[in-house]
């Protein structure tokens, strides 16, 4: 079946329009709200990062249409749209959101998008911006979006990505634009015009990785699509088959979809639940994470410290020393693609999580000296078992002449065959918002979501996420009978 051939814009489309929260399985809701409170955490964490200080700034200057809230310590009500830019560069900021899996060889794991925070963070303004949305119909809306946006992201060809292409600003665009749409009860056509309107303002290029640029190509994957479902619903027209024909998405920017991954695959299964999404344990490059694993355990076997060791070598493939391609980093979005650093901070603290992600802590001394006797080396042995899965082996060299090693394994940390558990997922929430939310106040949120299809109106969750320093706590959530 050639490009040609295929209508995927309609059949997204039709999908999107006919979803109801009762078509949805229940395992799909169950990983639907991990990813929601995932998200949420991730927006407060990286509210106070640079790059969100600048976007929200610049954004202050664009408009003054109080409609949603950019969430963090000083919130603010921005214009719809603005606000899921602010929110949605800030979920990215730490490297820290999920990621969709791929199962097929010539695809490479892990690489094909971050999935939650374009369709989470145009959910969420778009929700405020309406009122009166239920739980129900936000998780049906996510879904979608969640769902269209990971069928793109699998079936398009693998050169997307391999040409520089950033996923999770490209398709991400869909996923926001269907979840937006969803919300506003675009009918079939108007959500076509809406993705017809994304294929044109879907963008983001990986030479922005480890710089401000990249969180923001997931806050204007927000942005854009927001404002393509808008556009639809105020009679705005585009292409009707934007990701069809020679002309379209798949052709332009991938050379083509690999139809059998996506034509009568919407919601055959919800990709969410098979092949899975992986909720990240550490706020980097998720190729990077079984590594850490593997000198951490390590690290807590031999009860290593930076002085006992000589050197450091990671094995691997190039689908991770390609893009996990900083030597030294020299500040922490460097740092979140930098191995040596990765390793370092394994064994220097044991952990990695926001507190070691700052320009402090990745230009201390000891960090500085201990990334100088880390290297990485291309292992074809590694390489030929294909990128399906993500391998690498860690060898510590001690100074006493002693050599240590540890195959990463396939089942890593955080991934469907090795999630997280609830518990940790909250650990990990807590590690995001513990500057800006109570324990009180982290419980509520926990309860909120969990029960987030029983939630009458979504502004009842975004109140317990907005910090107020000096006025009192937002009344007790009002539930459906």
């Amino acid at each position: 079946m050639t490009t040609q051939d295929i209508f995927v814009t309609q059949e997204a489309a039709a999908f999107t329009a006919g979803l109801k929260f009762h078509d949805l399985p229940a395992e799909a809701l169950r990983i639907a709200k991990r990813c929601v409170l995932d998200g949420l955490g991730l927006i407060l964490a990286g509210s106070d990062q640079t790059c969100t200080a600048i976007i929200q700034r610049q954004s202050l200057h664009l408009g003054n249409n109080p409609e949603a809230t950019a969430l963090g310590a000083k919130p603010v009500k921005l214009p719809a749209p603005l606000a899921a830019l602010v929110n949605g560069t800030a979920g990215h900021a730490m490297d820290w959101d999920d990621t969709q899996l791929s199962v097929t060889p010539d695809r490479i794991y892990g690489l094909l998008t971050h999935p939650t925070i374009p369709p989470l963070t145009a959910g969420l303004a778009m929700a405020e911006r309406l009122g009166g949305v239920s739980g129900r119909d936000f998780l049906t809306a996510f879904l979608a979006g969640f769902e269209v946006e990971c069928k793109i992201a699998e079936a398009i060809r693998p050169d997307h990505y391999k040409h520089g292409f950033h996923t999770s600003g490209t398709v991400g665009t869909f996923g926001a634009a269907i979840t937006a749409g969803k919300l506003l009860g675009l009918p079939e056509l108007q959500l076509r015009h809406t993705m017809g309107t994304a294929a044109s303002l879907a963008a983001g290029i990986r030479v922005n990785f480890g710089t401000m640029m990249k969180p923001v190509h997931v806050g204007r994957a927000a942005f854009n699509g927001l404002s393509a479902a808008l556009w639809a619903a105020d009679g705005f027209e585009a292409s009707p088959d934007g990701l069809d024909g020679p002309w379209g998405f798949f052709q332009v920017c991938g050379g083509g979809v690999d139809s059998d991954k996506i034509v009568g695959r919407f919601g055959r299964p919800h990709t969410i639940v098979d092949p899975g999404v992986s909720i990240k344990p550490y706020p980097c490059g998720v190729l990077t994470h079984p590594s850490m694993d593997a000198m951490l355990a390590l690290v807590k076997e031999y009860d290593l410290r930076p002085d006992d060791v000589a050197e450091v070598v990671l094995f691997a493939g190039y689908n991770i020393l390609n893009p996990i391609r900083y030597q030294i980093a020299q500040n922490e979005l460097q740092a979140k693609f930098c191995m040596p650093f990765l390793l370092s901070a394994m064994l220097t603290s044991r952990r990695a999580g926001v507190k070691e992600f700052t320009d402090q802590y990745v230009n201390a001394a000891p960090l500085q000296a201990m990334m100088r006797r880390v290297r990485t080396e291309f292992d074809p042995s590694i390489e030929a078992k294909g990128y399906e899965k993500i391998r690498s082996r860690v060898e510590v060299v001690l100074k006493d002449g002693r050599k240590l090693s540890r195959d990463s394994g396939e089942a890593y940390r955080g991934g469907p065959d090795n999630p997280l558990s609830d518990q940790d997922l909250q650990a990990k929430f807590t590690d995001c918002s513990e500057k800006l939310l109570d324990a009180k106040a982290r419980q509520e949120v926990f309860a909120a979501v969990a029960g987030l299809e029983n939630l009458r109106d979504m502004k009842e969750l975004i109140s317990l996420l907005t910090f107020f320093p000096n006025k009192e706590r937002p009344a007790k959530l009002a539930s459906r009978p």
